[in-house]
């Protein structure tokens, strides 16, 4: 399989058309590589997509579940949240997961780095498995108001192929750290 090296598209101008904490847009006028004069629309992510999966000695994971506002629907989700991309992922995953279940973990392996919705977001999403685990209490931000569920990991990565789970790292990070369970790599 061949790649491309070098950029086919010639970007003539961008115009930032918002702008917020979070993302920004921009609006591109673009030559397409058919040479054809288009558009592109493009989501800046200001931060990492942290995602973690906390295991314990049972074998048991948490999720995490909240109404997502842009979805207007009820979501389980592994813990997650934003890292800033001037922090390193495990120090933002280790804040996450404190702070949406009150968990902290003694050993951390990172599983997964990928992006998340690509033709239209420069969005990267790191998720780590968390073991070794000591149980507290939750600190959720004010816009959080989430229920934690404990439950046999085998079960969210079932929730994770029958669709109970639509999230894409959520999705992603269990199916990964349930083949490297498969495979061996991770024994819980």
């Amino acid at each position: 399989m061949s790649e491309l090296k070098s950029n086919p598209w010639t970007t003539r101008e961008i115009c930032q058309v918002y702008d917020n904490p979070w993302i920004r847009v921009t609006h591109r006028n673009v030559i397409t590589p058919a040479g054809n004069a288009g558009i592109y629309g493009v989501v800046h992510f200001k931060n990492l997509a942290i995602g973690i999966i906390p295991v314990d000695d049972e074998g048991h994971t948490w999720l995490v579940g909240q109404y997502r506002y842009t979805l207007d629907q009820y979501s389980w989700e592994i813990p997650e949240g934003g890292g800033p991309t001037h922090e390193a992922p495990l120090v933002a995953a280790q804040r996450e997961l404190l702070e949406e279940t009150g968990i902290r973990a003694r050993r951390w392996t990172q599983i997964l780095d990928l992006h998340l919705s690509n033709s239209v977001t420069d969005e990267r999403g790191i998720a780590f498995l968390a073991q070794e685990l000591e149980i507290g209490q939750a600190q959720p931000e004010e816009t959080e108001l989430l229920q934690v569920r404990r439950l046999p990991f085998d079960e969210a990565v079932r929730m994770a192929l029958d669709g109970r789970i639509t999230d894409a790292l959520s999705v992603a990070a269990l199916l990964a750290a349930n083949e490297g369970k498969r495979n061996g790599k991770w024994n819980f």
